[in-house]
Protein backbone atom coordinates (compact mmCIF):
# COMPACT_ATOMS: atom_id res chain seq x y z
CA UNK A 1 0.00 0.00 0.00
CA UNK A 2 1.22 3.73 -0.90
CA UNK A 3 2.84 5.78 2.26
CA UNK A 4 0.12 8.20 3.57
CA UNK A 5 2.54 10.03 5.40
CA UNK A 6 2.54 13.73 3.51
CA UNK A 7 4.81 15.56 6.07
CA UNK A 8 7.60 15.53 4.09
CA UNK A 9 5.52 18.50 1.58
CA UNK A 10 5.59 20.67 4.82
CA UNK A 11 9.27 21.81 3.66
CA UNK A 12 11.54 21.53 0.36
CA UNK A 13 13.74 18.85 0.60
CA UNK A 14 17.24 21.31 1.08
CA UNK A 15 15.70 22.57 4.21
CA UNK A 16 15.68 20.93 7.95
CA UNK A 17 13.13 21.14 10.37
CA UNK A 18 14.63 24.06 12.04
CA UNK A 19 14.92 26.03 8.71
CA UNK A 20 18.69 25.37 7.99
CA UNK A 21 20.16 24.05 4.52
CA UNK A 22 20.61 20.61 4.01
CA UNK A 23 23.53 20.39 1.09
CA UNK A 24 23.00 17.63 -1.46
CA UNK A 25 26.20 15.23 -2.21
CA UNK A 26 24.37 13.61 -4.97
CA UNK A 27 25.45 10.32 -6.19
CA UNK A 28 27.02 10.02 -9.76
CA UNK A 29 24.36 8.63 -11.77
CA UNK A 30 24.63 5.78 -14.28
CA UNK A 31 22.88 4.33 -17.07
CA UNK A 32 20.97 4.71 -20.38
CA UNK A 33 19.08 7.81 -19.23
CA UNK A 34 21.95 8.98 -18.06
CA UNK A 35 24.27 7.82 -21.50
CA UNK A 36 20.90 9.52 -23.18
CA UNK A 37 20.94 13.10 -21.30
CA UNK A 38 24.78 13.26 -21.75
CA UNK A 39 24.33 12.97 -25.63
CA UNK A 40 21.58 15.91 -25.19
CA UNK A 41 23.90 17.99 -23.10
CA UNK A 42 26.57 17.74 -26.17
CA UNK A 43 23.86 18.96 -28.34
CA UNK A 44 23.51 22.16 -26.44
CA UNK A 45 26.66 22.67 -25.91
CA UNK A 46 27.50 22.46 -29.79
CA UNK A 47 24.30 24.56 -29.67
CA UNK A 48 25.00 27.14 -27.25
CA UNK A 49 29.12 27.62 -28.10
CA UNK A 50 28.53 28.66 -31.76
CA UNK A 51 25.29 30.06 -32.14
CA UNK A 52 27.63 33.50 -31.54
CA UNK A 53 29.59 32.88 -34.41
CA UNK A 54 27.02 32.20 -36.66
CA UNK A 55 26.09 35.08 -39.13
CA UNK A 56 23.21 35.11 -42.05
CA UNK A 57 23.46 38.09 -44.17
CA UNK A 58 26.13 39.82 -42.00
CA UNK A 59 24.08 39.81 -38.94
CA UNK A 60 24.46 37.11 -36.29
CA UNK A 61 21.60 34.22 -36.00
CA UNK A 62 20.72 35.47 -32.65
CA UNK A 63 20.99 38.82 -30.50
CA UNK A 64 19.30 40.35 -27.47
CA UNK A 65 20.30 43.48 -27.01
CA UNK A 66 18.71 45.01 -24.62
CA UNK A 67 20.39 48.31 -23.61
CA UNK A 68 20.19 49.19 -27.71
CA UNK A 69 16.11 47.52 -27.58
CA UNK A 70 17.50 45.65 -30.99
CA UNK A 71 16.96 41.95 -31.07
CA UNK A 72 17.83 38.92 -33.70
CA UNK A 73 16.06 36.17 -34.29
CA UNK A 74 16.42 33.78 -36.98
CA UNK A 75 18.94 36.94 -38.84
CA UNK A 76 15.51 39.33 -38.90
CA UNK A 77 16.29 42.27 -36.81
CA UNK A 78 13.39 43.33 -34.25
CA UNK A 79 12.93 46.67 -32.75
CA UNK A 80 10.36 47.82 -30.07
CA UNK A 81 7.75 48.79 -33.38
CA UNK A 82 7.78 45.16 -33.57
CA UNK A 83 6.36 44.88 -29.80
CA UNK A 84 3.40 43.47 -30.96
CA UNK A 85 5.03 40.61 -32.50
CA UNK A 86 7.01 40.13 -29.13
CA UNK A 87 3.66 39.85 -27.15
CA UNK A 88 2.72 37.33 -29.51
CA UNK A 89 5.16 35.03 -29.16
CA UNK A 90 5.35 35.31 -25.90
CA UNK A 91 1.59 34.09 -26.12
CA UNK A 92 2.80 31.34 -28.21
CA UNK A 93 6.07 30.40 -25.91
CA UNK A 94 3.42 30.41 -23.17
CA UNK A 95 1.28 27.89 -24.67
CA UNK A 96 4.02 25.87 -25.86
CA UNK A 97 4.89 25.54 -22.01
CA UNK A 98 1.56 24.60 -20.83
CA UNK A 99 0.76 22.13 -23.52
CA UNK A 100 4.76 20.54 -23.13
CA UNK A 101 4.17 19.86 -19.47
CA UNK A 102 0.29 19.00 -19.71
CA UNK A 103 1.67 16.22 -22.19
CA UNK A 104 5.31 15.47 -20.99
CA UNK A 105 5.79 16.85 -17.39
CA UNK A 106 8.83 18.46 -16.37
CA UNK A 107 10.67 16.82 -19.04
CA UNK A 108 12.45 20.35 -20.17
CA UNK A 109 13.73 20.67 -16.97
CA UNK A 110 15.50 17.42 -16.79
CA UNK A 111 16.50 16.91 -20.01
CA UNK A 112 17.17 20.78 -21.68
CA UNK A 113 17.47 23.66 -19.38
CA UNK A 114 20.32 25.58 -19.20
CA UNK A 115 20.25 25.56 -14.89
CA UNK A 116 20.50 21.78 -15.16
CA UNK A 117 22.73 20.89 -17.98
CA UNK A 118 25.29 23.47 -16.68
CA UNK A 119 25.02 22.19 -13.17
CA UNK A 120 24.75 18.66 -13.74
CA UNK A 121 27.10 18.42 -17.05
CA UNK A 122 30.17 20.59 -16.06
CA UNK A 123 29.69 21.97 -12.49
CA UNK A 124 28.96 18.70 -10.61
CA UNK A 125 31.29 16.48 -12.80
CA UNK A 126 34.14 19.25 -11.64
CA UNK A 127 33.62 18.27 -8.52
CA UNK A 128 33.62 14.56 -8.55
CA UNK A 129 36.70 15.13 -10.50
CA UNK A 130 38.44 17.10 -8.04
CA UNK A 131 36.78 16.36 -4.62
CA UNK A 132 35.96 12.88 -5.67
CA UNK A 133 31.99 11.28 -5.08
CA UNK A 134 29.34 11.75 -3.02
CA UNK A 135 30.80 9.88 0.27
CA UNK A 136 34.05 11.80 -0.65
CA UNK A 137 32.47 14.89 -0.84
CA UNK A 138 30.72 14.28 2.54
CA UNK A 139 33.64 13.35 3.92
CA UNK A 140 35.43 16.67 2.83
CA UNK A 141 32.94 18.80 4.14
CA UNK A 142 33.41 17.22 7.51
CA UNK A 143 37.20 17.47 7.57
CA UNK A 144 38.67 20.02 9.63
CA UNK A 145 40.60 22.78 7.57
CA UNK A 146 43.62 21.31 6.64
CA UNK A 147 45.98 21.28 3.58
CA UNK A 148 44.31 18.89 1.48
CA UNK A 149 41.08 20.64 2.10
CA UNK A 150 42.30 23.42 1.43
CA UNK A 151 43.91 22.85 -1.56
CA UNK A 152 40.30 20.48 -2.73
CA UNK A 153 38.56 23.75 -2.19
CA UNK A 154 40.47 26.39 -3.32
CA UNK A 155 41.52 24.37 -6.29
CA UNK A 156 37.14 23.87 -7.08
CA UNK A 157 36.31 27.21 -6.32
CA UNK A 158 38.89 28.38 -8.68
CA UNK A 159 37.84 26.45 -11.50
CA UNK A 160 33.70 27.37 -11.35
CA UNK A 161 34.79 30.75 -11.70
CA UNK A 162 37.09 30.33 -14.52
CA UNK A 163 34.08 28.05 -15.93
CA UNK A 164 31.56 30.70 -14.98
CA UNK A 165 33.55 33.70 -17.09
CA UNK A 166 33.50 31.43 -20.37
CA UNK A 167 29.84 31.19 -19.84
CA UNK A 168 30.04 34.89 -18.69
CA UNK A 169 31.61 35.83 -22.11
CA UNK A 170 29.07 33.49 -24.25
CA UNK A 171 26.18 35.25 -22.17
CA UNK A 172 27.23 39.07 -23.14
CA UNK A 173 28.14 37.74 -26.62
CA UNK A 174 24.58 37.08 -27.18
CA UNK A 175 23.27 39.99 -25.84
CA UNK A 176 25.95 42.40 -27.63
CA UNK A 177 27.63 40.55 -30.06
CA UNK A 178 30.99 38.74 -30.48
CA UNK A 179 32.62 41.35 -32.45
CA UNK A 180 31.87 43.76 -29.90
CA UNK A 181 32.49 41.77 -26.89
CA UNK A 182 36.13 40.85 -29.24
CA UNK A 183 36.64 44.45 -28.65
CA UNK A 184 36.20 44.60 -25.03
CA UNK A 185 38.98 41.91 -24.34
CA UNK A 186 41.27 42.81 -27.06
CA UNK A 187 41.04 46.62 -26.48
CA UNK A 188 42.46 48.37 -22.81
CA UNK A 189 40.15 48.14 -19.83
CA UNK A 190 39.46 52.22 -19.82
CA UNK A 191 37.77 52.10 -23.44
CA UNK A 192 35.35 49.64 -21.87
CA UNK A 193 34.27 49.78 -18.57
CA UNK A 194 30.99 49.23 -18.35
CA UNK A 195 31.74 45.88 -20.60
CA UNK A 196 34.53 44.96 -18.47
CA UNK A 197 32.21 45.59 -15.19
CA UNK A 198 29.58 43.68 -16.77
CA UNK A 199 31.69 40.59 -17.10
CA UNK A 200 32.90 40.57 -13.52
CA UNK A 201 29.06 41.17 -12.26
CA UNK A 202 27.69 37.95 -15.06
CA UNK A 203 30.83 35.67 -13.64
CA UNK A 204 30.39 36.54 -9.97
CA UNK A 205 26.28 35.47 -10.19
CA UNK A 206 26.94 32.48 -12.40
CA UNK A 207 29.42 31.24 -10.32
CA UNK A 208 27.58 32.23 -6.85
CA UNK A 209 24.60 29.93 -8.34
CA UNK A 210 26.57 26.91 -9.54
CA UNK A 211 28.59 26.86 -6.46
CA UNK A 212 26.43 27.66 -3.67
CA UNK A 213 22.82 28.12 -4.63
CA UNK A 214 22.79 24.98 -7.17
CA UNK A 215 19.48 23.30 -6.81
CA UNK A 216 17.82 26.10 -4.97
CA UNK A 217 17.50 28.07 -8.16
CA UNK A 218 15.29 25.14 -9.20
CA UNK A 219 13.22 24.99 -6.02
CA UNK A 220 13.26 28.43 -4.62
CA UNK A 221 13.85 30.82 -7.59
CA UNK A 222 12.13 29.01 -10.42
CA UNK A 223 7.91 29.37 -10.67
CA UNK A 224 8.23 26.92 -13.22
CA UNK A 225 8.12 23.83 -10.24
CA UNK A 226 5.51 25.36 -8.72
CA UNK A 227 2.93 25.56 -11.97
CA UNK A 228 3.11 21.78 -12.22
CA UNK A 229 -0.10 21.43 -9.49
CA UNK A 230 -1.87 23.69 -12.16
CA UNK A 231 -0.63 22.39 -15.71
CA UNK A 232 0.04 18.46 -14.69
CA UNK A 233 -2.78 16.26 -14.28
CA UNK A 234 -3.32 13.20 -13.85
CA UNK A 235 -2.48 11.56 -17.32
CA UNK A 236 0.93 13.96 -18.22
CA UNK A 237 3.98 12.11 -17.92
CA UNK A 238 6.08 12.42 -15.19
CA UNK A 239 8.42 10.32 -13.17
CA UNK A 240 7.00 7.95 -11.06
CA UNK A 241 7.29 5.04 -8.56
CA UNK A 242 5.45 2.40 -9.19
CA UNK A 243 3.81 2.00 -5.68
CA UNK A 244 1.34 -0.63 -6.72
CA UNK A 245 4.39 -2.99 -7.66
CA UNK A 246 7.12 -1.78 -4.83
CA UNK A 247 4.95 -1.52 -1.65
CA UNK A 248 5.15 -2.66 0.56
CA UNK A 249 8.47 -2.20 1.50
CA UNK A 250 11.11 -4.97 2.57
CA UNK A 251 15.07 -5.57 2.83
CA UNK A 252 16.11 -8.38 0.65
CA UNK A 253 18.26 -10.53 3.05
CA UNK A 254 19.65 -13.85 1.76
CA UNK A 255 18.29 -17.05 2.13
CA UNK A 256 14.83 -15.21 2.80
CA UNK A 257 12.23 -15.35 0.36
CA UNK A 258 10.45 -11.79 -0.40
CA UNK A 259 7.08 -13.23 -1.50
CA UNK A 260 5.40 -10.98 1.03
CA UNK A 261 7.17 -7.72 0.55
CA UNK A 262 7.03 -5.55 -2.84
CA UNK A 263 9.71 -4.88 -5.36
CA UNK A 264 11.10 -1.79 -3.34
CA UNK A 265 13.91 -2.87 -1.07
CA UNK A 266 14.30 0.11 0.40
CA UNK A 267 17.75 0.57 -0.40
CA UNK A 268 17.53 4.42 -0.38
CA UNK A 269 19.75 4.19 -4.40
CA UNK A 270 16.92 6.68 -5.69
CA UNK A 271 17.34 9.13 -3.21
CA UNK A 272 21.34 8.86 -3.13
CA UNK A 273 21.31 10.34 -6.37
CA UNK A 274 18.50 12.72 -6.66
CA UNK A 275 20.38 16.17 -7.22
CA UNK A 276 17.21 18.31 -5.28
CA UNK A 277 17.45 15.51 -2.63
CA UNK A 278 13.72 14.02 -2.79
CA UNK A 279 12.29 10.53 -1.98
CA UNK A 280 10.61 9.71 -5.94
CA UNK A 281 8.93 6.87 -3.80
CA UNK A 282 6.49 10.04 -1.96
CA UNK A 283 4.51 10.57 -5.68
CA UNK A 284 5.51 13.79 -7.34
CA UNK A 285 6.69 16.65 -5.72
CA UNK A 286 7.48 19.90 -6.73
CA UNK A 287 11.37 19.84 -6.54
CA UNK A 288 11.51 17.09 -9.41
CA UNK A 289 12.95 18.21 -12.50
CA UNK A 290 12.35 14.89 -14.54
CA UNK A 291 16.49 14.06 -14.57
CA UNK A 292 15.58 10.38 -14.64
CA UNK A 293 18.59 10.09 -12.13
CA UNK A 294 16.37 8.05 -9.59
CA UNK A 295 15.16 5.58 -12.53
CA UNK A 296 18.93 4.54 -13.79
CA UNK A 297 19.44 4.18 -9.96
CA UNK A 298 16.68 1.68 -9.78
CA UNK A 299 17.02 0.07 -13.05
CA UNK A 300 20.50 -0.86 -11.66
CA UNK A 301 19.24 -2.54 -8.06
CA UNK A 302 16.59 -4.49 -9.98
CA UNK A 303 18.77 -5.92 -12.53
CA UNK A 304 21.10 -7.17 -9.64
CA UNK A 305 17.76 -8.84 -7.70
CA UNK A 306 16.78 -10.01 -11.18
CA UNK A 307 13.35 -8.38 -10.84
CA UNK A 308 12.57 -6.20 -13.74
CA UNK A 309 13.06 -2.80 -14.89
CA UNK A 310 11.09 -0.32 -14.51
CA UNK A 311 10.10 -0.06 -10.58
CA UNK A 312 10.52 3.79 -10.80
CA UNK A 313 9.70 5.15 -14.77
CA UNK A 314 8.49 7.71 -17.24
CA UNK A 315 4.61 7.26 -16.23
CA UNK A 316 0.99 9.09 -15.38
CA UNK A 317 -0.28 8.93 -11.92
CA UNK A 318 -3.12 7.37 -13.61
CA UNK A 319 -0.53 4.69 -15.71
CA UNK A 320 0.31 4.03 -12.07
CA UNK A 321 -3.03 3.50 -10.39
CA UNK A 322 -5.39 2.24 -13.04
CA UNK A 323 -2.78 0.93 -15.23
CA UNK A 324 -4.01 2.75 -18.14
CA UNK A 325 -1.23 3.81 -20.96
CA UNK A 326 -0.02 7.30 -21.33
CA UNK A 327 -2.37 9.32 -24.11
CA UNK A 328 -2.78 12.51 -26.05
CA UNK A 329 -6.20 13.78 -24.31
CA UNK A 330 -9.12 16.22 -25.47
CA UNK A 331 -6.80 18.93 -23.28
CA UNK A 332 -3.79 18.54 -25.12
CA UNK A 333 -5.94 18.41 -28.32
CA UNK A 334 -6.87 22.16 -27.72
CA UNK A 335 -4.09 23.36 -26.67
CA UNK A 336 -2.38 22.16 -29.57
CA UNK A 337 -5.27 23.70 -31.56
CA UNK A 338 -4.45 26.79 -29.93
CA UNK A 339 -0.86 26.60 -30.70
CA UNK A 340 -1.44 26.06 -34.40
CA UNK A 341 -3.54 28.64 -35.17
CA UNK A 342 -1.07 31.24 -32.75
CA UNK A 343 1.82 29.57 -35.24
CA UNK A 344 -0.16 30.45 -38.48
CA UNK A 345 -0.46 34.41 -36.78
CA UNK A 346 2.96 34.82 -35.97
CA UNK A 347 4.23 33.79 -38.90
CA UNK A 348 2.03 35.20 -40.95
CA UNK A 349 2.78 38.46 -39.14
CA UNK A 350 6.97 37.59 -39.63
CA UNK A 351 6.65 37.09 -43.26
CA UNK A 352 4.53 40.12 -43.98
CA UNK A 353 6.41 42.93 -42.03
CA UNK A 354 7.48 45.30 -43.40
CA UNK A 355 11.64 46.18 -43.84
CA UNK A 356 11.13 49.84 -43.55
CA UNK A 357 8.47 51.33 -41.31
CA UNK A 358 7.75 54.59 -39.12
CA UNK A 359 5.37 56.55 -37.23
CA UNK A 360 4.30 60.35 -37.95
CA UNK A 361 2.71 62.53 -35.17
CA UNK A 362 1.23 65.60 -35.20
CA UNK A 363 4.00 68.29 -33.20
CA UNK A 364 2.53 68.47 -29.76
CA UNK A 365 1.57 72.05 -28.76
CA UNK A 366 1.61 72.74 -32.23
CA UNK A 367 -2.08 73.91 -33.79
CA UNK A 368 -2.81 74.77 -37.39
CA UNK A 369 -0.84 77.44 -39.48
CA UNK A 370 -1.93 79.47 -42.29
CA UNK A 371 0.22 79.59 -45.61
CA UNK A 372 -0.88 82.57 -47.74
CA UNK A 373 -4.54 83.42 -48.28
CA UNK A 374 -5.50 79.99 -49.27
CA UNK A 375 -3.83 77.23 -47.77
CA UNK A 376 -3.06 75.37 -44.19
CA UNK A 377 -0.37 73.98 -42.80
CA UNK A 378 0.49 71.33 -40.01
CA UNK A 379 3.92 70.42 -38.35
CA UNK A 380 4.61 66.71 -37.91
CA UNK A 381 7.18 64.63 -36.58
CA UNK A 382 8.25 61.28 -38.13
CA UNK A 383 10.11 58.23 -36.65
CA UNK A 384 11.71 55.84 -39.06
CA UNK A 385 13.23 52.41 -38.55
CA UNK A 386 15.41 50.66 -41.31
CA UNK A 387 15.30 46.96 -40.91
CA UNK A 388 17.13 46.28 -43.83
CA UNK A 389 21.27 45.76 -44.28
CA UNK A 390 21.45 48.89 -46.43
CA UNK A 391 21.61 52.80 -46.11
CA UNK A 392 18.46 54.19 -47.37
CA UNK A 393 17.52 58.12 -48.56
CA UNK A 394 13.36 58.55 -48.02
CA UNK A 395 11.65 61.23 -49.45
CA UNK A 396 7.64 61.77 -48.47
CA UNK A 397 5.20 62.01 -50.71
CA UNK A 398 1.18 62.78 -49.86
CA UNK A 399 -0.72 60.04 -51.27
CA UNK A 400 -4.51 59.55 -51.72
CA UNK A 401 -7.18 62.59 -52.10
CA UNK A 402 -4.83 65.47 -51.34
CA UNK A 403 -1.85 64.16 -53.65
CA UNK A 404 -2.42 67.40 -55.89
CA UNK A 405 -4.05 69.78 -53.66
CA UNK A 406 -1.53 69.52 -51.31
CA UNK A 407 2.38 68.81 -50.52
CA UNK A 408 5.01 67.83 -47.94
CA UNK A 409 7.97 70.14 -47.04
CA UNK A 410 10.95 68.78 -45.09
CA UNK A 411 12.74 70.87 -42.21
CA UNK A 412 16.39 70.96 -43.12
CA UNK A 413 17.53 68.42 -45.80
CA UNK A 414 15.02 67.23 -48.68
CA UNK A 415 15.31 63.63 -47.68
CA UNK A 416 15.98 61.42 -44.48
CA UNK A 417 19.29 59.58 -44.28
CA UNK A 418 18.24 56.27 -42.63
CA UNK A 419 21.92 53.98 -41.67
CA UNK A 420 21.32 49.91 -41.93
CA UNK A 421 19.57 48.82 -39.09
CA UNK A 422 19.51 52.19 -37.47
CA UNK A 423 16.81 54.65 -36.61
CA UNK A 424 16.62 58.06 -37.64
CA UNK A 425 13.67 61.49 -36.74
CA UNK A 426 13.02 64.28 -38.46
CA UNK A 427 10.66 67.66 -39.02
CA UNK A 428 8.15 68.56 -41.98
CA UNK A 429 4.97 70.45 -42.58
CA UNK A 430 1.95 69.02 -45.14
CA UNK A 431 0.31 72.15 -46.53
CA UNK A 432 -2.90 71.24 -48.29
CA UNK A 433 -5.60 73.78 -50.22
CA UNK A 434 -8.49 75.07 -47.77
CA UNK A 435 -10.78 74.24 -50.65
CA UNK A 436 -9.41 71.14 -50.35
CA UNK A 437 -10.69 70.23 -47.15
CA UNK A 438 -14.31 69.02 -45.84
CA UNK A 439 -14.18 68.94 -42.49
CA UNK A 440 -11.82 69.91 -39.01
CA UNK A 441 -9.75 66.56 -39.24
CA UNK A 442 -9.12 64.89 -42.48
CA UNK A 443 -7.16 61.73 -42.79
CA UNK A 444 -4.07 61.94 -44.46
CA UNK A 445 -1.74 58.96 -46.55
CA UNK A 446 1.97 59.98 -46.36
CA UNK A 447 4.53 57.52 -48.80
CA UNK A 448 7.53 57.01 -47.80
CA UNK A 449 9.68 56.27 -51.25
CA UNK A 450 13.67 55.37 -51.38
CA UNK A 451 14.40 56.85 -55.13
CA UNK A 452 11.17 55.69 -57.34
CA UNK A 453 10.59 52.54 -54.92
CA UNK A 454 8.23 53.11 -52.77
CA UNK A 455 8.64 51.79 -49.20
CA UNK A 456 4.92 51.92 -47.00
CA UNK A 457 2.40 54.15 -46.41
CA UNK A 458 1.97 56.00 -43.07
CA UNK A 459 -1.71 57.21 -41.67
CA UNK A 460 -2.25 60.51 -39.68
CA UNK A 461 -4.22 63.30 -39.12
CA UNK A 462 -4.65 66.95 -40.56
CA UNK A 463 -6.63 69.49 -38.10
CA UNK A 464 -7.71 72.90 -39.26
CA UNK A 465 -10.23 74.91 -38.44
CA UNK A 466 -12.71 75.19 -41.31
CA UNK A 467 -15.41 73.16 -42.93
CA UNK A 468 -16.79 73.09 -46.13
CA UNK A 469 -18.23 76.30 -47.34
CA UNK A 470 -17.04 78.61 -44.66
Amino acid sequence: MRPNDESFRDRIATVDPEGKRKWIFAQKPKGRFSSARTWASRVFFLVFLSLPFIKYKDRPLFLFNIPEAKFIIFGKIFWPQDFFIFGLTMVTFIIIIVLFTAAFGRLFCGWICPQTIFMEMVFRKIEYLIEGDASKQRVLAKMSWNTEKISKKAGKHTVFFGVAFIIANYFLAYIIGVDKLWQIITEPVSQHWVGFLSLIVFSSVFYLVYAFFREQACTVVCPYGRLQSVLLDRNSMIVAYDYQRGEPRGKLKKGEGSESFGDCIDCFNCVRVCPTGIDIRNGLQMECVGCTACIDACDQIMESINKPRGLVRYDSENGISLQKPLRYTARMKFYTFILIVLSGLLALLLATRAAIDGTIVRTRGQLYQEVGVDSLSNLYEIKIINKTMKDKDVTLKLEGEFEHSGRVSMIGNNFIHLKREDQAAGSFFITISKKALSQRTVKLKVGLYSGKEKITTIKTNFTGPFTKGE
